[in-house]
C-alpha cells in the first residue's frame, strides 16, 4: 500500500475506532436503539469506504504491476480473492 493511501487508511481507522468507542458508551449509557443504530450505520459506511480505498489501491498497483510483469494468472487469482473479500463485507 502506498504511503499516501496508508496514512489515509490509518487516519480513517482511528476515526472509526473512536466511533466504535462512542457506540459502546451509548450502549452502556442506555441510549435509544435508533440512535445507536444510526451510529452503527455510520461506522459501517466508514469501514466500507476504507475497504474501497484498499481495493482501489490493489487495482492501481498490484493488478497493474501483475499484468505488466506478465503474471496474468496470478494477478487474476489475486483480484478474485480481493473482490470476494470485499463482497463478504455486506
Amino acid at each position: 500500500m502506498s504511503l499516501e493511501h496508508s496514512s489515509d487508511v490509518t487516519r480513517r481507522l482511528a476515526r472509526i475506532a473512536g466511533q466504535i468507542n462512542g457506540i459502546r458508551d451509548m450502549v452502556e449509557d442506555g441510549r435509544e436503539c435508533e440512535d445507536i443504530l444510526v451510529q452503527l450505520s455510520s461506522a459501517s459506511s466508514a469501514l466500507t469506504q476504507v475497504a474501497r480505498i484498499i481495493v482501489t489501491e490493489h487495482l492501481e498497483y498490484h493488478v497493474l504491476d501483475g499484468f505488466r510483469s506478465g503474471d496474468e494468472e496470478g494477478t487474476i487469482k489475486s483480484l478474485k480473492t480481493v473482490v470476494d473479500a470485499f463482497a463478504k463485507m455486506k
